[in-house]
């Protein structure tokens, strides 16, 4: 009884980290997408703002750690998800830092930094067999 119960967490756990794999490289495209136009708007006006490049970065980073959220899910190993959570983090902080003119990478920030404390939680719920 013991082991079905502990099937079903660690399936939990695989299938969230499945979704928010494929959830977070879905956004990356439309991170990029905006990150290319802010870019351009940048040179066109010739501004010195990094947000297009910074968005471009996070997009990086959420592509990232979606692929190793994806081929890690049913691993019963911690690396996996502390990897993709400190993937998250380090794109979250370059989004907040650099949103001066591209607001729209608080945003994403935030999904990152919330998909990185739902990785972080499935490392500490993830135990050894």
């Amino acid at each position: 009884m013991e082991d079905k119960m502990q099937e079903k967490k660690r399936g939990f756990w695989s299938a969230g980290r499945l979704v928010i794999g494929i959830l977070l490289i879905v956004f990356s495209l439309v991170v990029l997408f905006q990150s290319c136009a802010a870019g351009v708007v940048n040179t066109l006006e010739s501004s010195s703002d990094a947000g297009g490049s910074a968005g471009f970065l996070l997009a990086i980073f959420m592509i990232a750690s979606g692929v190793t959220a994806i081929c890690t899910r049913n691993s019963r190993k911690k690396a996996g998800p502390i990897i993709a959570a400190v993937l998250l983090a380090v794109g979250a902080l370059t989004g907040f830092f650099n949103a001066a003119v591209y607001q729209d990478l608080i945003i994403w920030g935030i999904v990152s930094l919330a998909s990185a404390v739902v990785f972080i939680i499935c490392a500490i719920k993830t135990k050894k067999a």
